[in-house]
């Protein structure tokens, strides 16, 4: 394994290493309680999330993407769930005031939590992680721009869906019946 290798993922580990679990706990027990969970990111954090859509799928939750045609309403009982690194993005400012007056819970996931998007939601899980809002300076990251924030959320939610699937009561081999057919 050559250098870069090493140190992208010792900055990965050191992100989980500062990652609050007990947050992540509660968030986990947010999701499993919610209705229907509407996700939504821009950029390659968009990637994340529609992924973790996706395992939240296989879980059998009632899952959407923000901006997909199918996307229901979001109400009372829902979880809107914004990733946002920097702490602020207008479209997500402008999604979790929309989801907030609805009635639904709201859940940013960022790496800036005193942003100003973040203070629309109810709920804040922070990813301790570099993002384009910190990437200048004496030291960044090895990975550019916002990487070490998009790969922490990966690793996050992959663990999310394992502390969900154990919570629900869900089989690896209920979540891969639920994985499509049509490939």
């Amino acid at each position: 394994m050559t250098n870069l290798y090493r140190e992208a993922l010792a900055e990965l580990a050191a992100v989980c290493k500062h990652l609050d679990d007990r947050a992540v706990d509660d968030t986990v027990r947010l999701i499993a309680k919610a209705n229907t969970i509407i996700v939504h990111g821009c950029g390659r954090e968009r990637l994340q999330v529609m992924g973790f859509a996706m395992r939240l799928h296989h879980l059998g939750l009632k899952v959407a993407i923000a901006g997909d045609m199918t996307v229901p309403p979001a109400g009372p009982g829902d979880l809107f769930i914004a990733t946002v690194g920097p702490g602020e993005l207008s479209t997500v400012s402008a999604l979790l005031a929309i989801a907030r007056d609805a009635g639904a819970e709201t859940l940013a996931i960022t790496a800036q939590p005193e942003g100003r998007s973040v203070k629309l939601a109810r709920h804040v899980l922070t990813i301790p992680a570099q993002t384009m809002a910190n990437d200048r300076g004496p030291k960044t990251s090895v990975l550019p721009m916002g990487s070490v924030f998009e790969g922490a959320l990966f690793v996050v939610f992959e663990v999310m869906v394992l502390k969900l699937r154990d919570l629900l009561g869900v089989t690896p081999e209920k979540m891969r019946a639920g994985h499509t057919n049509l490939e």
